[in-house]
């Protein structure tokens, strides 16, 4: 196959030259060929045409990642429509408002979302269509109702003759209209609407044909991050299928019970995941083993200490299915332990960066050339500047520009004034860049911390030093007024009841953390105040901490 100048190209041709091939399949479940999707593809298009729908016009999906929810994408992208990517768990009340913000007049939704969500509060929605068989479950439009009644003499009639692969043909796009408008999951208020061009998303697709060019047609791929999200979306379902790769959809929520299964059934070349997938992995199966008095005494051992870790780089593989090359982690920073552990042993992993606004790449190497801490390079067409005197040594806000960025907020123009400038987007992250332009994440612009004196405080930096300490599983710094900071923490409570531990213990063990962090600390950023947290702390679905929920 070869590099196309366009998304719809790109598509057309893995669908015709992949005819024969597994596509997507629903891990244990459902499978399609190339060529029952290019049919499926044929037949919603006739549906949309007959149906009235018009090129521009907005189409919704809410549900549950899927075989079936990819391929009402892709014919809604090679269709010339707008697609309108929608997390299945929002709220009823915010998937109501995301369809009618949107103008959608067609809503693909799984079972449960169109159990939960009333049409009532939705009046400008022609029809709701059920993901799993594409029935028409809700219509206020004669045409469409007729369209999918009959939707089976009508390719019929336009495919007399067996369709084949001479038959895939789409219109050609303009690289400047908008493909797909992509609500981020904002912490406040009602989300925004990110519009990203045939030619943004085209430039996130090259660019993983080119920079991941180990992956081949037939190669297996799991799908697990959420297709409503731009990363899952781009990096785990377009961009394999274009290759000619078989990707497999993890449908239900992927518990490290579930995703080992995954791995070691499809055996993935290629792994996306977000770190506290990881993070969970290295601590529960490795880490442990490593504590046992003879591991630590081997580990210490000339020679010893590498073919051990030479061993246990390849019982990880294993646990990872065996196949795979490289392992990109990406929607947040991963701790520093793992992290060191994993470069010890050369496991083959990198750490990329990107947003929706982006679509979502912004940076990213492979393994072999990564830094130490860092997010990667900046992407092919993007450049980035830093507001700093000094970017290498003083961080500053990370503003970029590029193919890959978007049009703009749908209906929103003063938010999207208040992030675009000359052409420059604010991505609202603080960071720094070396003189190699490696890209380090410090913390978000609107987490920042204002010190007694002025000094500013980036509490991710803060919260990634305290992860690192015994028995802690994640946290949380804030304000806690009067220039004080507060640590909420939940404990790895798995871990301290294996040993034994006592919840009086455990609390002890946290202040004893806090005193340890605090002596690496300046003054000025020191924890004066600790809450303990039974219970995991409320995320997105790409697993990043509802940060907002716990202040102040």
């Amino acid at each position: 196959m070869k590099p196309q100048n366009s998304v719809i190209d790109y598509i057309a041709q893995t669908l015709r030259e992949n005819w024969d091939r597994e596509a997507l399949t629903d891990f244990k479940g459902q499978s399609l060929q190339y060529r029952a999707v290019a049919r499926k593809i044929a037949k919603l298009h006739i549906a949309f045409e007959a149906g009235g729908i018009q090129k521009g016009d907005r189409i919704a999906f809410v549900g549950r990642n899927s075989a079936q929810w990819s391929v009402a994408l892709l014919a809604t992208l090679t269709y010339g429509a707008v697609a309108v990517p929608i997390l299945h768990d929002f709220t009823p009340d915010t998937i109501h408002h995301l369809i009618n913000h949107s103008g959608a007049r067609l809503a693909f939704m799984d079972g449960t979302a169109e159990e939960n969500t009333d049409p009532e509060a939705m009046k400008g929605l022609e029809g709701i269509v059920q993901i799993s068989d594409y029935s028409l479950v809700m219509s206020r439009n004669e045409k469409l109702t007729y369209a999918r009644e009959h939707l089976n003499e009508l390719f019929g009639k336009k495919y007399p003759e067996r369709f084949t692969p001479t038959d895939v043909k789409f219109d050609p796009i303009a690289p400047d209209t908008v493909m797909l408008i992509n609500y981020t999951s904002g912490s406040t208020g009602f989300s925004k609407g990110v519009m990203l061009t045939e030619h943004a998303l085209w430039s996130n697709l090259q660019f993983c044909w080119d920079g991941l060019s180990f992956l081949e047609p037939g190669d297996d791929m799991i799908c697990m991050l959420p297709l409503a999200h731009m990363f899952g979306l781009m990096v785990e379902m377009l961009h394999p299928l274009v290759k000619g790769c078989h990707v497999n959809f993890l449908t239900r929520t992927p518990s490290p019970k579930i995703i080992m299964a995954a791995y070691a059934e499809v055996r993935p070349k290629l792994i996306v995941a977000v770190p506290l997938i990881i993070d969970k992995i290295i601590r529960t199966r490795v880490f442990p083993m490593l504590d046992k008095p003879l591991m630590k005494v081997l580990t210490h051992v000339p020679f010893v200490d590498k073919k051990l870790f030479a061993r246990i780089r390849e019982r990880i593989i294993e646990t990872f299915g065996g196949n795979v090359i490289e392992l990109i982690i990406g929607g947040a920073a991963l701790n520093k332990d793992v992290e060191d552990f994993l470069i010890k042993i050369g496991f083959p992993f990198t750490v990329g960066y990107g947003m929706t606004e982006c679509g979502p790449l912004i940076s990213y190497c492979q393994w072999d050339s990564q830094k130490k801490g860092s997010c990667g390079r900046i992407v092919d067409r993007m450049e980035a500047r830093i507001d700093s005197d000094d970017p290498a040594n003083v961080p500053g806000l990370l503003w970029v520009r590029g193919d890959n960025v978007m049009k703009g907020y749908y209906k929103n123009p003063e938010a999207t004034d208040a992030v675009m400038k000359d052409g420059w987007m604010n991505t609202g992250d603080i960071c720094t860049m070396d003189s190699e332009n490696y890209l380090f994440i410090r913390g978000r612009d609107k987490n920042m911390i204002l010190g007694p004196s002025g000094q500013n405080i980036y509490p991710e930096e803060i919260e990634q030093r305290l992860n690192n300490l015994p028995y802690v599983a994640e946290s949380i710094v804030i304000d806690a007024g009067e220039g004080k900071l507060e640590a909420l923490i939940h404990p790895d409570l798995d871990t301290a009841e294996k040993q034994g531990m006592t919840d009086a213990q455990i609390e002890q063990q946290m202040k004893d953390n806090i005193k340890q962090l605090n002596t690496e600390l300046p003054a000025y950023s020191k924890i004066q105040g600790m809450r303990i947290f039974q219970d995991e702390f409320e995320k997105t679905p790409k697993r990043s901490i509802k940060r907002y929920l716990y202040m102040k």
